[in-house]
Formats: C-alpha cells, structure tokens, sequence
C-alpha cells in the first residue's frame, strides 16, 4: 500500500496532507501483522526479497527513466550503483538468511551450570526508512530488504527531491511486495514528522524524535571524505579513480563521494595536470554538454554549491572547470587549488562536482588536517608506501577506510557501511543489516538439578567462601569450602 500525499507534492488534486490520525491508523494495522506473525517466517521473508530481484528485472526500464528524470543520471551509473548493488545484496541475503536465523549457541559460565544457553535473533518491529535523494533507489530498498530480511515490519519514506523515484517506488511496492506489512508515505516535512511522532541537521530530528520513545536509530550521514594523496602513487590510477569515485558518483552527490584532497605542495602541480587529463578523457572539453554527468539535483542546491564556488577567497582557486549553467542545472567538473581553511566550501559538506585540494609540507601532515576535523564517513588514500599506509589506518578515524580506491567499499556486503561521530551511527548492509534489524536475544536454559544452597539465605560466612570460590574460579577454595576446612587466620 502507499500512501502518496499530492497536496506536498505539487498540491495536485488539492489531496490533504498524510498527518498523524492515518499514520496511527497505518502503525496500528502494521503492527497487527507483525504481532500476528507474519513477517517472521523464512518463506515470507523469502519470497519478499525474490518479488524485490523480480521487480529490478521487469521494471528496470522504468527505474532507469525515473532516476534520469530525478537527477539526469546516465543509465550505465543507475545500474551499476542503484539497480546491481540491489539485487546482490538481495541475493546476498538469500544465501545466508536461514543459518543467521538460527540460535547461535554461547557458552555457559560455570557458575551456572548444568545449563546451556544460545542467542535467538528476532526482528525489532516496525522500522521506519527514512530515504535520501541522491542516490534514490539504492538507499530507499537497501535498508527495507535487510529489515524484511530480519523479519520486520517496514515503512519507506522516499525522499520528495526526488519525487519521480517516490513515486515508482510507491507503486512497485503495492505491486510486488506484502503490502500488509510493507508500506510507502510519500510527501515531504509533514509527512515525516507525523511518522517519527509515531516511533547533521535531519539527523539530530531524526534522533530526537526516536529519542522520545526510546526507539533505536541508525544514521547513515555524511561528512566531509577526505582523500591523501602521496607523491608516491600511480598518478594515472590515483587521479582516474579519484574522478570516478567523485564526479562518476553521480556528480559528486554522494555522502562517501572525495570531498577534498591533500597532497604536497611539490606534488600538488602534478596531480593537477593529470586531472585535468582524465576530466578531459572522462567528460570531453565541453563537460556540460557531457551525457554521462548527472545534473544537480534541485535550484536550491545549485545555487548552494555556486555560493561556496563564489565566495570571494575560493573564486580565485579555481584551477580548472568552474562553468555551471543555470537553466539545466549543470555545474562542470572543478578543481579549486589551496583555498583557505576558512573558506565556506572547507567548512562544510560539498556535495557536488566542486573539488578542493590542500596543500601540507609533508604528506603526514594531512593526518592532522583530517583529524582536526569530525569524523567522515569516508577516507580514502593513496600510496604506495606501507609504512604511510599503516599509519593512516591506525591514526584516522572514519566510518570506513579504503586504501588506493574510492567508493567501492560500498559494493563489498562482507564489510559493515555506517559511520562514527558526526558521520553516523550504527551500520549495515549484508549481515550488519540483519542485525541492525535484529535484537539479539539471549536465552539461558537450565533444569532442575544442580540447586546450590549457598546462594540463598540465611548468608554466613561460610556461604561467602562458598560463592567466592565459585564466582573466582579458585577450585581448591571451593574444594575446601565444600569440606568445611577453614584458615587459621579466620
């Protein structure tokens, strides 16, 4: 079922705003499902993520248009990191979801013997997914399949920047999917604060609603991903993978996108040069022109980005690109040169195809300059130094460290994506997903013999020894309290 609010959307048909009486009215009717059982089977969660693989394989025309209409993203981007990224981890969870169902056994302390204990997964709910824009399918069904994979409930609130992607979404979930236990509100502010009254900036709302009723949270956010280059790299591989990770992620629109770069100042001119190359290969010398750079995604982010792009210190640092048309939306692949610490676009998260580089004496330097600043969600260095490379992995602190690539950790369902501090909390994607959707249960199971008298009272001192022994592990205490022998010094 979902529930589109045409009011927020445009005010099409004059539609009233989804508020908080139908959001009541749709927890409860979750709720009821949930309770009665009925996410909580292997063959429902099963045969969920199959109608999720299905629908990415007969609607995949339609999701490549929506997604073209929301950001003009090219095609081969929306399935290489939207569509293909899906359906692995759809398949992912397939392989793996009947053993991370079952009890795990845990040990049993001695003091609690004769008993055997284990941890039992079981789903937490009803969760409520809060999508964001950029990248609109992936990280609206991504969060919904590791949730209906622990046997949850699920609301999907898609973002309304990207309303086309909203849309479909809402009707493919009616289509495919159980729509007793999975739902979709479309709209905007209103909508999203009824669902929370119900369970960065949006983070700090989201956890300060949650915090209300002491329901858990899981932050993916963003933050400023910091990339060190060091002089001794392949500068080729470095600069086209730094391009492919920044301006191919979908024009820089996205939270573990490079944010800026640190080199040093006598290989700065260098890395320079071989950018502008690889834009010049990637993008042609007319970038704007260029099929396979998506637009920005509003007016308002336009206008945002052209206002860190021109503030007086950071218009004169612009070393290549800088051209941006209005009417379309387009701003060109642009390197900006030692722009100044306190400049706008280094206090904040850029989120577009603008690229600062910083400049330090000497690369272990850039150790500083990154922790100096809130935790990303992202670092990424390249070198072909070992000793650099262990450093930067012991000294910096980031949701996730990728050494002599970029963003492609987020393809790898065998390694947890969150952040820490300002850049998130919690993670998840494979296993981490099942269990960020999961509480974890533990269960002690004992019988009827062993029964220890000592732990009762009346207490005495003899008790105390007893137990002290027991509780320490000293076996000859407990072989002398058990016979009554007691120490001259008592």
């Amino acid at each position: 079922m979902a529930l589109k609010v045409g009011a927020v959307l445009g005010g099409v048909g004059g539609r009233r705003v989804f508020d908080r009486e139908d959001c009541v009215s749709l927890v409860r009717e979750l709720r009821q499902s949930f309770i009665g059982g009925r996410t909580k089977s292997y063959e429902w969660r099963a045969h969920q993520l199959k109608m999720v693989i299905k629908f990415l394989q007969e609607k995949e025309p339609a999701i490549l248009e929506a997604l073209h209409q929301d950001l003009c993203k090219p095609s081969f981007e929306t399935y290489i990191a939207e569509i293909s990224l899906l359906k692995s981890s759809c398949e992912f969870l397939l392989k793996h979801l009947k053993k991370w169902m079952k009890p795990e056994k845990a040990s049993v302390s001695f003091v609690a013997q004769p008993a055997t204990a284990e941890i039992v997964p079981e789903p937490l709910g009803i969760i409520l997914v809060i999508s964001a824009w950029n990248y609109p399918l992936l990280l609206s069904m991504d969060p919904v399949v590791g949730a209906i994979a622990a046997g949850n409930a699920v609301v999907l609130k898609p973002s309304e920047i990207s309303p086309a992607t909203s849309s479909l979404l809402a009707s493919l979930v009616s289509e495919y999917l159980d729509t007793s236990a999975i739902k979709v509100v479309e709209g905007a502010v209103d909508e999203t604060t009824a669902l929370l009254e119900q369970n960065g900036k949006v983070g700090r709302v989201v956890m300060t609603a949650a915090a209300k009723h002491l329901t858990p949270v899981t932050l993916e956010l963003g933050g400023k991903c910091p990339v060190v280059v060091d002089s001794n790299t392949d500068l080729k591989i470095t600069t086209r993978r730094i391009a492919g990770g920044k301006w191919g992620s979908n024009n820089g629109q996205a939270c573990i996108a490079p944010d800026y770069v640190i080199t040093t100042k006598s290989f700065a001119p260098k890395l320079v040069e071989s950018f502008k190359r690889t834009l010049a290969s990637f993008y042609g010398n007319d970038p704007l022109e260029s099929n396979d750079l998506s637009r920005i995604v509003s007016l308002n982010h336009f206008t945002r980005l052209l206002k860190l792009l021109d503030e007086e210190k950071t218009s004169s640092k612009i070393v290549h690109g800088g051209q941006r048309d209005e009417k379309r939306l387009r701003i060109a692949p642009t390197i900006l040169l030692d722009v100044p610490a306190d400049s706008l676009v280094m206090n904040e998260e850029i989120f577009g195809p603008l690229l600062p580089i910083v400049t330090v004496e000497k690369i272990e330097d850039s150790f500083d300059v990154i922790n100096s600043q809130p935790k990303p969600l992202a670092a990424y260095l390249f070198t072909k130094d070992k000793r650099i490379e262990k450093m930067f992995v012991e000294q910096i602190s980031a949701g996730g460290i990728l050494v002599n690539d970029t963003v492609v950790h987020l393809a790898n369902l065998s390694l947890p994506f969150g952040g820490v501090g300002e850049s998130g909390i919690g993670a998840y994607h494979g296993k981490y997903s099942f269990e960020a959707f999961s509480h974890m249960k533990p269960v002690l199971y004992r019988g009827f013999v062993g029964e220890l008298s000592a732990r009762y009272p009346p207490y005495s001192s003899k008790k105390l020894k007893l137990l002290r022994s027991l509780l320490t592990g000293d076996i000859v205490g407990l072989i002398l309290s058990l016979i009554g022998w007691h120490s001259k010094t008592e």
